[in-house]
């Protein structure tokens, strides 16, 4: 078992502190929380839906249509603990969980600040000092086990974790098998749920089902989905006028006149903004009728420039202070300078939480990478993984499902699509591996993590003139099964993802036409795919970028060679035979070197060089199809932003790696938004 059922998260040393009330087990590990997708999608209620990764039918384990919904956090909490002497209650406590593929089901709401309407639930499961080599699926309650599991753990260890989103099956449970000969004690954290919003649940405390009746004088009319409440005429005749508080002349029971009498008007009378300058004559009220601890006197001055108003003093007069710096955006920091380094960068968030970088040392020919040694990445450790016989260009990182990252390139020795497997976290040290050595590949390589857990490459291969794929066999990507996808003069900036029905989406140029083009794979090994064409309108579809938006639909980046622009297209569907094209940037040429991603906000965020100024910029979209964007430079220091990547880091927020041309360097720049502006005021 290598995969997790459902959704999988990084490895997690540690855990949530307990429930407050009960006693922390001995030798217990505190950390902070981990980190959750702000957005989970439940698959539609359809009897013919199953997971496209097991293949069970998954209809039971959500309710509800498919619109993604939102992540609402908790502060971390301890939900199950099965050790004998933990303190917890029965069903959430011991006895320990036996092995041999008993399982044991778990109700979640009404524990931890888990609501009755929560779909799905953000875990971090915990298995406590085993004895013999097993693992763990958690599933949802009620529906086929599956054959993932969601943890995998070796013999006399202390304790090992993983977080997953797991949806809530039957009565709001999930259930957990024990593969493995050895009984186990399992730990389960909580630190948020995933449930719709704007649902009334009571009304003037009130739940369940409410009668609306209509009472004197009122009537209540159904038409269709609206309800109209009206007001009738009660009927009566008025017999006598009495004259109130502060009024003279009555009682009136034919006719008369009511008077204000003499100061008979109080300010406790006078609703709020009642009386206006029109209601009083002009010079009424004067300095001689202001009550100075009722009435501000007007201001008699101002501040200088760059300072603002802080009070005003009884008298009019004001207190100035200067105005605060107005912040940053972004911070900028040079993480290699030896030589001329930095150039195909790639960027993602490492199992630690902290980014790792992939990158191209011109001067030695080396591949290398830098680990960020905190979120900002204002510096790190940089290691040199494979020496000039096999020089590494055009550089992509992902982090595989062990953890640790899984860098393809191009050889330029060979002309060979290598990977390197690094050894660690850090990646001090990697394994390689030639997966293609058939013909010269052309720069420009792509590497995603399947729903399988293995890595899925896509390049061109130049002496076939074609975008080809290659599906790693194992989680270090030893050895790898090599597909053609479109042998129509393409695969030129390729750029791959998994889209949210588990299968690659690949973008890439064509080259002699210069089309923008996408490849959707039929199958998790992509042997073959469904192939369109998204953008004709000259030559276009250069230096593309891929990502799944928050509506589960691909988001592409690329160049327009004829205008210079920066363009997006939002896929129409899944399989994305079509799409929306947007113009984000057109002033000079931009969009060279684009890359993309969905930032904490769930709208895209795009990094690119413009080569008219030479500065590093982005593109945060306005909205989920991408049809317009703020547009930020980020560096113009020289020029920059060549080979940039962008990913959101474990805070957050936007991290982009990128090359530093005038000084030959390695450099990142760290937003302080989402926005990645350099001010943002929120109304």
């Amino acid at each position: 078992m290598d995969t997790c059922f459902l959704a999988l998260s990084f490895l997690l040393p540690a855990l949530a502190s307990p429930l407050a009330g009960e006693q922390p087990y001995p030798d217990e590990i505190p950390i902070v929380s981990w980190q959750a997708p702000p957005f989970w999608t439940p698959p539609p209620p359809s009897a013919e839906r199953v997971d496209p990764r097991s293949g069970l039918p998954i209809m039971a384990a959500v309710a509800g249509a498919a619109t993604p919904l939102p992540f609402v956090a908790l502060t971390p909490c301890r939900l199950i603990d099965t050790r004998a002497g933990s303190g917890f209650p029965s069903g959430y406590g011991p006895p320990s969980l036996p092995g041999a593929q008993a399982q044991r089901s778990f109700t979640i709401p009404g524990r931890c600040g888990i609501p009755a309407d929560a779909q799905a639930v953000s875990f971090n499961f915990a298995v406590w000092a085993p004895v013999t080599r097993g693992d763990i699926r958690v599933f949802p309650a009620g529906i086929a086990t599956p054959t993932v599991s969601t943890l995998n753990w070796e013999a006399n260890i202390l304790a090992l974790a993983n977080a997953a989103i797991v949806s809530l099956g039957t009565g709001g449970a999930i259930t957990v098998q024990v593969d493995g000969p050895g009984t186990i004690d399992l730990i389960v954290d909580v630190n948020g749920y995933y449930s719709p919003l704007g649902v009334v649940n009571s009304l003037n405390a009130l739940g369940g089902t409410i009668t609306l009746a209509a009472g004197a004088n009122t009537t209540i009319t159904p038409s269709g989905q609206t309800l109209t409440i009206s007001s009738v005429n009660g009927g009566g005749t008025v017999t006598s006028v009495a004259a109130g508080a502060g009024l003279t002349g009555g009682p009136i029971t034919t006719a008369g006149t009511i008077s204000v009498s003499s100061l008979g008007i109080t300010t406790s009378m006078l609703a709020d903004g009642a009386v206006t300058s029109g209601k009083l004559a002009t010079g009424a009220v004067g300095l001689a009728q202001i009550d100075a601890t009722q009435v501000q006197a007007r201001i008699a001055n101002t501040c200088l420039p760059g300072s603002t108003i802080q009070s005003i003093n009884p008298d009019g007069s004001v207190v100035c202070a200067a105005n605060p710096a107005v912040p940053t955006g972004f911070s900028l920091s040079r993480l290699d300078a030896a030589g001329a380094v930095g150039q195909y960068t790639s960027v993602a968030i490492g199992s630690d939480g902290l980014g790792l970088i992939s990158y191209f040392d011109q001067t030695n020919a080396d591949l290398k990478v830098a680990h960020c040694s905190n979120a900002a990445c204002t510096a790190a450790t940089v290691s040199t993984l494979v020496s000039a016989s096999q020089p590494g260009y055009f550089t992509s990182l992902a982090i595989g499902s062990d953890g640790l990252g899984l860098i393809s390139y191009l050889d330029s020795q060979g002309a060979w699509l290598r990977v390197a497997h690094c050894s660690n976290v850090t990646c001090t040290a990697a394994t390689v591996a030639t997966l293609d050595n058939t013909g010269f590949t052309s720069p420009y390589t792509s590497i995603a993590i399947g729903s399988d857990g293995l890595g899925l490459i896509a390049y061109r291969h130049e002496g076939s003139a074609s975008l080809k794929v290659a599906h790693c066999s194992d989680v270090a990507c030893t050895a790898a099964t090599i597909s053609t996808i479109d042998n129509l003069n393409s695969g030129f900036f390729p750029s791959v993802t998994i889209g949210s029905d588990g299968l690659g989406l690949i973008s890439y140029c064509r080259y002699d036409t210069h089309d923008l083009k996408v490849a959707h794979c039929s199958n998790v090994t992509c042997t073959g795919a469904t192939v369109s064409t998204l953008d004709s309108a000259g030559d276009v579809g250069g230096y593309t970028s891929v990502t799944i938006g928050s509506d589960g639909l691909g988001l592409i980046s690329y160049h327009d060679f004829t205008a210079g622009d920066l363009k997006v297209a939002h896929c129409s569907n899944v399989t994305c035979t079509g799409a929306a094209l947007s113009v984000l940037d057109g002033a000079g040429v931009v969009g060279i070197d684009t890359s993309v991603t969905i930032g904490s906000d769930g709208l895209g965020l795009i990094s690119y060089y413009d080569a008219t100024n030479a500065d590093l910029k982005v593109a945060h979209c306005s909205n989920v199809g991408c049809t317009a964007a703020t547009l930020a430079t980020l560096d113009s220091a020289g020029d920059v932003g060549g080979s940039s990547s962008v990913t959101i880091g474990a805070d957050g927020l936007p991290l982009i790696s990128y090359y530093d041309a005038t000084n030959g360097d390695l450099k990142v720049a760290h937003c302080s938004n989402a926005l990645c502006t350099p001010y943002v005021r929120r109304r």
